[in-house]
């Protein structure tokens, strides 16, 4: 069976650039719209309002002047207004082929915004379609509003489009402006007008505003619409568009028989990219983009998918793009850990793995994020604390650092079962932390190494919360060593290092 193609128009930098505080660049603008066109496949991309800024126009022209000479100009659309021809020379000398003309599609909107009767508003919408074909400009109509108008004033809504069949225009375009319609209203709305005018081309333009444009889009293609307008990431006006990568993820697994041009793969690069320049975060748990999406917390889950993939669905991460991940933290099990081995190429026995699990375990408990770049640190601390015998116990401490005062340490040291407690300033709270710790090994006619190198990192692409491994290399008469300490605290980090060390000597 033939499939129904399906046009995709991204407006991500029109009605996207709508997004309270987000305004694109000259340089950005056209970067987008060549990953859009060459990248993304989509079918067509709304680039601007007209008459909006020279800044904009100047935008307009950077992307037309690329768009021509690349043979994609057709695909290039501009929103115009009902303003007897000044939209039209701005597209002119903007050097756009598609207006997609803003008229009012209910009859709400008509008498209390422009004051006007349907004849009037009729006539200059005619005016301005010709003057457009006369200067070489093709014409998509968007009946602004047009969802409450089919809901309140259905008449004026079919009056309008019986005028619209003695137009030469390309498309009707069908927002729902205000983000209201239910489902089962799209499809009834969008069916009837394709059984009363199946020659027209309908364009569906959902919003957001109840959690709802990505099931009225699949209601909109159900009932015969032959586009979509999507934004990436769901950017727009107050909750936003329907998502471009849930709605193409959408059609493709839910209607098999609609055929789209969207390259899924490149669906998550075009998506950090925009979120780069707009400024506007990702939400980690945004369907098939979000940071989250693809990681697999509960350690019966990784177990189960390394059991026949029992958690697997049919929006596989390497569809868009991406890579299941196995997230450490206090709910992860064996098989977390064994999926984030096998991705560094690392293996552990039985035993291992489940010390390096409790280890996991612990730091989830404390809240402290564990990737997967820090497994290798965390592997090598579990590892080193099993070649010796915890007989010092470093049992509690009390660090210091004011403003003007010299940093201080109060420690409590358990050494064969013996309590000692002792106080010392310093040059910073580790050096405190040392002088404290030497007075009881002086105390002890005991001799502590000396400290030849400290030093201490973080996984790459960490943050300020990441865990990070302080490694000191001590010096004794007879030998030089080295010892980590791993927390998401650098002075902690350098302390659990020095308890290692009092254990070796």
């Amino acid at each position: 069976m033939k499939k129904r193609k399906i046009e995709i128009m991204d407006t991500t930098l029109r009605d996207g650039e709508q997004t309270s505080g987000v305004s694109f660049s000259t340089s950005e603008k056209l970067t987008i719209s060549k990953l859009l066109i060459e990248e993304l496949a989509v079918d067509r991309v709304e680039v601007a309002s007209a008459r909006v800024s020279a800044g904009e126009l100047e935008s307009v022209k950077a992307i037309t002047e690329w768009a021509r000479s690349n043979g994609h100009i057709n695909k290039i659309e501009v929103l115009s207004f009902v303003d007897n021809g000044t939209s039209i020379d701005w597209m002119v000398s903007a050097g756009v082929q598609v207006q997609n003309l803003l008229t009012k599609g209910s009859l709400n909107h008509l008498t209390h915004q422009l004051k006007k009767t349907p004849t009037q508003h009729f006539s200059e919408v005619a005016h301005v379609i010709s003057l457009a074909a006369l200067k070489g400009i093709s014409t998509n109509v968007y009946l602004e509003d047009w969802s409450n108008g089919m809901r309140n004033s259905q008449e004026y809504v079919l009056e309008y489009l019986d005028f619209l069949t003695t137009q030469k225009i390309e498309r009707v375009l069908l927002p729902d402006t205000l983000g209201v319609l239910s489902p089962s209203e799209t499809f009834s709305f969008i069916a009837g007008l394709k059984l009363r005018y199946p020659l027209f081309h309908f364009d569906f333009h959902a919003h957001n505003d109840y959690d709802l444009g990505n099931a009225n889009v699949l209601e909109a293609v159900k009932a015969g619409a032959d586009g979509l307008h999507l934004t990436v990431n769901g950017m727009g006006e107050r909750a936003g568009n329907a998502s471009m990568a849930s709605a193409i993820a959408v059609i493709k697994d839910f209607l098999p028989e609609i055929e789209v041009s969207i390259e899924e793969s490149s669906i998550y690069k075009v998506s950090k990219l925009v979120e780069t320049f707009s400024g506007v975060r990702i939400p980690a748990n945004k369907p098939i983009v979000g940071d989250n999406v693809f990681t697999q917390t509960a350690g019966i889950h990784a177990d189960g998918d390394n059991k026949n993939n029992l958690y697997f669905n049919d929006l596989l991460p390497e569809r868009f793009g991406r890579k299941r991940k196995y997230a450490l933290g206090k709910t992860s099990g064996k098989a977390n850990i064994e999926r984030n081995l096998q991705e560094l190429g690392l293996r552990l026995n039985d035993d291992e793995i489940k010390k390096v699990t409790q280890r996991v375990i612990e730091l989830g408990d404390k809240k402290e994020t564990v990737t997967m770049e820090d497994l290798p640190y965390i592997i090598s601390d579990v590892l080193d604390s099993n070649t010796y015998e915890d007989k010092v116990i470093i049992e509690s401490y009390v660090l210091t650092n004011s403003k003007g005062l010299r940093p201080s340490a109060t420690i409590c040291v358990r050494i064969h079962g013996e309590l000692f407690e002792e106080s010392a300033q310093g040059d910073g709270q580790f050096d405190a932390f040392m002088k404290a710790l030497t007075k009881i090994y002086v105390m002890k006619n005991l001799c502590l190494p000396k400290l030849i190198d400290y030093a201490v990192r973080i996984a790459p692409g960490s943050h300020s919360d990441a865990l990070c491994e302080t490694i000191i290399t001590w010096e004794t008469i007879h030998k030089t060593f080295i010892t980590r300490g791993l927390d998401s605290d650098q002075t902690v980090c350098a302390i659990k290092s020095t308890q290692k060390m009092l254990n070796i000597i």
